[in-house]
C-alpha cells in the first residue's frame, strides 16, 4: 500500500466516524460575509463574520488551534481554544484534515503579528477530502499530474491561477472591442457534413438518427461567409476549432479561434483590425503594450513591420509564384530529405519559423504577399495575381493571426477548390457546393481575419506550452486500462 493509500485509508476511517456521530459530511449551503481576501482587509476587529474555504495548514498549540483558510481570493488565519468554542466542535475541528472544505462562524481580531483572525464561534464540514492535497512546501512539480490533474495544481500552485484569469480577461475584452466596433457575435455550428474552411486532418463522427457522417470543424470561415451573403455586415465568432494532427508546445488538438468578417473591407482593414485588438487587449488586461515572451520584448505599439513571403522565398530559394508551389516543395524536400505535396499552411509557418526567423528583432512581423495558389480562399492581388492579399501575423516567434481579402467570385473560388483536390483519394475528392452556391448569390467584398487565442495567451502571460493557458489540454490516457473503465463507465446500458 502506498503512503496515499494508506492515508485514503484513515480518511475514510475518519468519515465512518463522523457519520457514526451524526456529522453530516457533504454539506448544503453555506452563505459567506465575503471572500477570504477581503474579510481579512475590509472589515475591523470584532465584527461577526463567516467564511468558507478548504482547510490548507493547521497548527496546534497545546489547547489552542490555528489554521488557514483559502478560496479563490485568497486565505485568512482562524483560531480556536478550549472555552471559545463549545466542545463538540472544537473536537470537530481538531479532527478535521488539510484538504477539507469548512464554513466558519466568528469575530475578526489580530494577532501581535497583525495577521486578520478569526476566532471560531462555530464551524461546519462543507465536503470531507479523501486524498491528502499536494504538499505545500514541495507542491506539485510533475508536469504530466499538473496537466492531468489541473485541480491539484491549482490547490498547490495558486499563482497558475493568474494565467487562467487573463484568459478569461483577454476574450472579455476582445468581445468589447468587436461589439464596440459595431461587430455581431454569433454561433455557427461545430459539426460539418465535410472538412472545410482551413487546410488539415479533421476528427470524424457519425450520426446516427440521419446516418449521416459529420467532421468536427476546422474552422467556422464558411460558414461566417454565409452570414455575409445574408446581408450581416460585421461578424465575430470566439469558437472551438479542432485538428486531428500532432501535438506540440504549440498545437493542441483542441484550440479556442477568434474569426471576424466584415463587408466592405480588404486585408488592410483586417491588419490594422488586428493591431487595435491586441494592442487594445493587452492595455486593458495586462496594463502595457510592451511584452516580454521567453526572454525577448516586444512593442504591440507603433508600426509593425512587413516582411514579403515572395520575396523572401525568392531570395533564398530561386523559386517565384510563377514556378508555383511543387518546385518549392522539391527546393524543400532536397533540404530536408524529402517533402511531399502539396504545400499545406502548416508546411509554410513552419519555413516561416525556421529558415526566416521573423521574430529576430523582438517586434510582431506581417508576413505578405503569400501566392495565390497557397491561399485558395483569399482575393489575389489586382497588379498581380499571382500574390494573394492576405497576411500573417507572427509575435514573439508564434503565429499568431491569418486574414485576407475574401475571395467573393464564386466561379474562382469553385476553380480553386477543385484544384486543391489533384492527388486526393477519389473517395475524398469533395468541393463545398453548398457554400459555392451562397456565393453564387453574392457575397460583398469583405475583410477576414483569425486570430490564436490559446497562442496571444501564451504571449501575455509568459508560457512557454499552449497547455499551460490551456485548462485541460489533450492528453494520452495514462494507461489502456483507464480508457476501458471510462468507456464502461459512461457507455448507456
Amino acid at each position: 500500500m502506498t503512503p496515499e493509500q494508506a492515508l485514503r485509508q484513515q480518511r475514510l476511517k475518519k468519515l465512518q466516524l463522523f457519520h457514526s456521530q451524526g456529522i453530516e459530511t457533504y454539506g448544503c449551503r453555506f452563505e459567506k460575509t465575503a471572500s477570504c481576501a477581503v474579510l481579512a482587509k475590509d472589515y475591523p476587529a470584532g465584527t461577526s463574520l463567516r467564511a468558507a474555504g478548504r482547510l490548507t495548514a493547521r497548527r496546534e498549540h497545546g489547547k489552542s488551534l490555528f489554521a488557514d483558510v483559502r478560496d479563490s481570493s485568497g486565505k485568512i488565519q482562524i483560531y480556536a481554544k478550549e472555552g471559545q468554542l463549545d466542545a463538540e466542535r472544537l473536537a470537530l475541528l481538531a479532527s478535521l484534515d488539510v484538504g477539507d472544505w469548512v464554513g466558519i462562524a466568528g469575530k475578526l481580531f489580530h494577532t501581535k503579528t497583525g495577521e486578520p483572525t478569526i476566532a471560531v464561534e462555530d464551524v461546519i464540514l462543507l465536503a470531507k477530502s479523501l486524498r491528502p492535497i499536494p504538499e505545500k512546501w514541495h507542491g506539485l512539480k510533475d508536469q504530466e499530474v499538473r496537466y492531468r490533474q489541473r485541480y491539484l495544481d491549482l490547490i498547490a500552485n495558486p499563482e497558475v491561477r493568474s494565467a487562467f484569469e487573463v484568459r478569461t480577461r483577454v476574450i472579455r475584452e476582445l468581445r468589447r472591442l468587436l461589439d464596440t466596433a459595431g461587430y455581431l457575435e454569433v454561433e455557427t455550428p461545430m459539426m460539418h457534413a465535410m472538412p472545410g474552411g482551413a487546410t488539415g486532418e479533421p476528427f470524424a463522427t457519425h450520426h446516427r438518427a440521419l446516418d449521416l457522417p459529420l467532421f468536427l470543424r476546422l474552422a467556422p470561415e464558411l460558414y461566417l461567409k454565409r452570414l455575409l451573403v445574408g446581408g450581416f455586415e460585421r461578424v465575430y465568432e470566439l469558437s472551438k476549432s479542432f485538428r486531428n494532427e500532432g501535438l506540440s508546445p504549440r498545437h493542441n488538438p483542441e484550440f479556442t479561434m477568434l474569426e471576424a468578417y466584415a463587408a466592405y473591407d480588404d486585408y488592410e482593414g483586417m491588419m490594422r483590425l488586428t493591431q487595435h485588438l491586441l494592442t487594445e487587449t493587452a492595455r486593458a488586461v495586462m496594463g502595457t503594450t510592451t511584452l516580454t515572451y521567453q526572454g525577448k520584448t516586444m512593442a504591440l505599439h507603433g508600426t509593425w513591420r512587413r516582411l514579403s513571403f515572395a520575396e523572401l522565398v525568392k531570395a533564398r530559394y530561386g523559386v517565384t509564384p510563377s514556378d508555383g508551389s511543387e518546385v518549392l516543395l522539391h527546393k524543400l524536400g532536397k533540404r530536408r530529405g524529402g517533402a511531399k505535396g502539396p504545400l499545406s499552411r502548416s508546411q509554410i509557418v513552419r519555413l516561416i519559423e525556421e529558415e526566416f526567423d521573423p521574430e529576430t528583432h523582438g517586434e510582431p512581423v506581417l508576413i505578405t504577399d503569400y501566392w495565390t495558389d497557397l491561399s485558395p480562399l483569399a482575393k489575389a492581388r489586382r497588379d498581380d495575381p499571382l500574390l494573394a492579399e492576405r497576411f500573417e501575423l507572427f509575435l514573439g516567434g508564434l503565429e499568431l493571426a491569418n486574414g485576407y481579402s475574401e475571395l467573393n467570385d464564386p466561379l474562382e473560388q469553385r476553380r480553386r477548390f477543385e484544384a486543391q483536390l489533384d492527388g486526393v483519394p477519389r473517395g475524398r475528392r469533395h468541393v463545398d457546393e453548398e457554400f459555392v452556391e451562397a456565393l453564387e448569390y453574392g457575397m460583398p467584398p469583405a475583410g477576414g481575419l483569425g486570430i490564436g487565442i490559446d497562442r496571444f495567451v501564451m504571449l501575455l502571460t509568459n508560457q512557454p506550452s499552449i497547455r499551460d493557458v490551456i485548462l485541460f489540454p489533450l492528453l494520452r490516457p495514462s494507461s489502456p486500462r483507464t480508457v476501458r473503465q471510462q468507456r464502461t463507465v459512461n457507455s448507456e446500458p
